[in-house]
């Protein structure tokens, strides 16, 4: 059965908005809640970027039984990874066991605020592979002293850890990704809705003798009554999502991301996110992922102007169209 989730997007409302919007897409029945956790917005538009790990806090009392999960942590720069595998074990125990770790090897634009050069995707690579090591076996509990390339720990150890470990999601994209960490991970990321990425991981863990995994996707989609207000919206506010995931993840500043998205057209954004009234289109949108094997599906409503009218007015009827098109297996 497809999961259906609600995306609690830091970079376009501020923190207390953000848990008012978390309960409620609660009680509409979301499966899961996503959030981002990242330094700044794309554009200056978006207004936002509060910090991710105060907001669930928040959220894990203040909702009762969605999923929590982070979309995605980067434990590499920002964060060292014993103080990531620290939060998310904090995340678990006050959600309940409710929190799923989202990684990813993170975006300059994030990044670079800690005053570090951005390094290559290779490089990044390599950090993220030592960063999940270390996560991984602090979540089991172990009294870590480890030293690699890029981190070392010093006789670290988690006090506060939930009954069942934290299984971690990996964000991945090209085959040399999903080689390297498929095997590391529980869960799958992946942004676009490509079937061979999904057989790739697959496949590799099952040569690897390891559980099926979840995937999980996100779409964005900008519901409003009026057409017209939903694409200006999404227009002013997400014109950098179709720039392209090399592009995304090297800008250093917002002010790049506007200069490399001010040829980008009302009419190229309408082509990639439902914009409008029109349930049917975003069931079309939402549909290439479970079509290409995806279990778990977040919906990004872009824009925070709209966003309560969203839940108020389109959330159950949205998921109760998802829900009879989707295959039940």
């Amino acid at each position: 059965m497809v999961r259906f989730g609600y995306t609690l997007m830091t970079e376009q409302s501020g923190p207390k908005d953000l848990v008012r919007y978390a309960v409620n897409a609660e009680r509409r029945g979301f499966d899961f809640e996503v959030c981002s956790d990242h330094f700044f917005p794309w554009l200056d538009e978006m207004g936002h970027s509060p910090y991710a790990w105060a907001v669930l806090g928040a959220v894990a009392q203040a909702t009762e039984r969605v999923e929590l999960m982070t979309y995605v942590t980067c434990p590499t720069m920002r964060y060292h990874p014993a103080v990531v595998a620290q939060k998310a074990a904090t995340m678990a125990v006050l959600s309940g066991e409710r929190f799923l770790l989202g990684l990813g090897a993170g975006e300059n634009l994030n990044e670079h605020v800690v005053g570090e050069r951005w390094p290559a995707v290779g490089e990044r690579h390599d950090m993220l592979e030592e960063a999940l090591v270390i996560i991984r076996q602090l979540l089991d509990g172990e009294d870590l002293t480890y030293e690699g390339d890029h981190f070392r720990v010093d006789s670290a150890k988690l006090w506060d850890l939930p009954a069942s470990p934290v299984e971690v999601a990996v964000a991945v994209s090209g085959a040399q990704s999903i080689s390297r960490f498929a095997p590391l991970a529980d869960h799958l990321v992946t942004t676009e809705p490509e079937a061979s990425v999904l057989e790739q991981w697959a496949k590799e863990r099952d040569e690897a003798g390891l559980a099926t995994s979840r995937a999980i996707g996100q779409v964005p989609i900008c519901w409003d009554p009026d057409a017209d207000a939903a694409l200006e919206r999404a227009h002013r506010t997400f014109r950098w999502s179709g720039l392209g995931w090399g592009v995304n993840a090297d800008l250093p500043t917002t002010r790049g991301f506007q200069d490399a998205s001010q040829s980008v057209r009302p009419a190229d954004v309408a082509q990639a996110i439902p914009c409008g009234p029109d349930l049917d289109a975003v069931v079309a949108s939402v549909a290439a992922y479970w079509d290409a094997g995806f279990t778990d599906i977040a919906v990004v409503q872009v824009g925070d102007d709209g966003q309560q009218e969203f839940l108020d007015q389109a959330a159950e009827p949205l998921l109760a169209t998802l829900r009879a098109a989707a295959p039940e297996s």
